[in-house]
């Protein structure tokens, strides 16, 4: 991570001195990853000896052979989203980052290699993943959501600076903080389809990570474009098939999986929303500490004894640390905590959609067998009115609807196989992801209780010293 992506959120850290610089969101990649052994470690890297797979091997991407063979070890590959950097001026300008990636899994034609990608090209890659995959009941980790307004503001400013949010340039900083969570974002969205041992494989992605050339631009993902209304247009629909259909379950499995993610969305929401009230919180205490500190100040600037001027001069200093120490554990509740919870209501939304697929090819199949029963009413009708014509038409229609009734329940089959085994392998690493996050976020907050004290313990000499 370059010194330009690091700067708004370097100050996580209680008594960094002798640490490296590293970005607040490198152990949230880990943690929320779908597979426990995302970002391994370069070490692993070097150390793991798989097994080839072979690129010609007339096994599918989908087919179970494929999948067995991905499924066999973790993948080892490392995906960093860093440096990003504006390119033009005005409307026309656009940020680019650099996606480095390290791995030593055979279908990649080098082991460490890097390309400047767009967030239009994330975005395609997503759409390109999701037209492929939901429909066979795949979960497809989330892009970041396109953000106008954040967009807008970002392409009339003059560089993506990443100053520091302490700093004295509050649009900048605003605008910092926004590049650095979206790449944050993109970078946990490449490592989650990494981990994916049927996405990792897929041509796309492989391109998109390998590919030196610019990629073709991904003009469906336009908010204002056709495509782009076209696609808010069919959401409004998709809405309002979930609303209005309501398809008779017959697998407690799939009754109780989705109660159980409907109640997990409620909870997650309300925990979102109190953790960022409580980061608001702190970031308003560190406004008053400001505030306490420069009255305390002039106070002691004021005081004309010596001993208690010192002492009152000593006072402000420290809430000047405790202003930075607020802003850090404001850092932490939003960053470590917040933006854990916002990724996993981004998964339990894709989780719904592979939920509503099911529920669209269990339509198709009902569909096709409501048109075999009529044509065996018409054929039925045809018999008794001696008509050989028709008899001979609703023959054919019955077959070739036979055929689809056939074609429909062997989806719905396969679909409702695939996402018992996506949703297993997501519960598998659940429970340790939010493991991993809580200890995280209690070992940044006690290190940030144990600053405070070491201030205020170097401070209660100044006190007792007066006369």
């Amino acid at each position: 991570m370059s010194e330009v992506a690091d700067a708004p959120f370097s100050t996580v850290e209680i008594n960094n001195e002798d640490r490296e610089e590293e970005d607040l969101f490198a152990s949230a990649v880990q943690e929320v990853s779908l597979d426990p052994e995302v970002n391994g470690g370069q070490e692993d890297i070097e150390k793991s000896n798989m097994g080839d797979i072979s690129i010609s091997s007339p096994a599918t991407i989908g087919s179970p052979i494929m999948e067995e063979i991905a499924t066999e070890r973790a993948n080892n590959i490392i995906i960093t989203v860093t440096e990003p950097q504006k390119i033009g001026e005005g409307m026309s300008s656009y940020v680019a980052y650099r996606v480095l990636t390290k791995t030593n899994m055979p279908i990649f034609s080098r082991h460490e290699f890097a390309v400047l990608r767009r967030f239009s090209d994330f975005l395609g890659l997503h759409e390109k993943l999701t037209e492929k995959y939901l429909r066979s009941g795949r979960i497809i980790p989330p892009a970041p959501e396109k953000s106008i307004v954040g967009t807008t503001k970002l392409k009339m400013t003059s560089t993506p600076s990443t100053e520091s949010a302490n700093g004295t340039n509050s649009s900048a900083s605003v605008q910092s903080i926004f590049v650095e969570r979206r790449r944050a974002a993109l970078e946990r969205f490449l490592n989650r389809v990494a981990q994916h041992p049927v996405l990792c494989i897929d041509p796309d992605f492989r391109e998109f990570l390998e590919s030196d050339t610019e990629l073709p631009k991904a003009t469906s993902t336009s908010a204002l474009s056709g495509a782009g209304m076209l696609r808010l247009f069919n959401k409004v629909g998709e809405t309002v098939n979930k609303i209005t259909y309501r398809m008779d379950e017959s697998d407690p499995w799939f009754e109780e999986r989705c109660a159980r993610i409907e109640s997990l969305e409620s909870g997650l929401r309300r925990l979102c929303g109190a953790c960022e009230a409580l980061a608001t919180e702190r970031r308003e205490l560190a406004t008053r500490a400001h505030d306490a500190a420069r009255s305390i100040a002039a106070a002691a600037a004021a005081d004309p004894h010596a001993p208690l001027s010192r002492a009152l001069s000593h006072l402000s200093d420290l809430h000047e640390k405790i202003e930075h120490l607020r802003n850090e554990q404001a850092n932490t509740d939003f960053y470590v905590l917040t933006e854990h919870i916002k990724d996993y209501l981004g998964l339990i939304n894709a989780i719904k959609d592979v939920f509503h697929e099911r529920v669209k090819v269990f339509q198709n199949w009902q569909h096709a067998q409501m048109q075999l029963t009529k044509r065996r009413e018409n054929k039925a009708k045809a018999d008794l009115a001696n008509r050989p014509e028709k008899i001979a038409q609703a023959s054919t229609e019955i077959i070739e609807w036979e055929s689809k009734v056939e074609r429909g329940q062997q989806e719905f089959d396969s679909i409702s196989r695939v996402i018992k085994k996506e949703l297993e392998r997501w519960e598998e690493v659940r429970l340790s992801e939010l493991r991993a996050t809580l200890l995280r976020y209690l070992e940044e907050h006690m290190k940030h209780q144990a600053q405070a004290i070491r201030y205020w313990d170097a401070f209660l000499p100044e006190p007792r010293a007066i006369k």
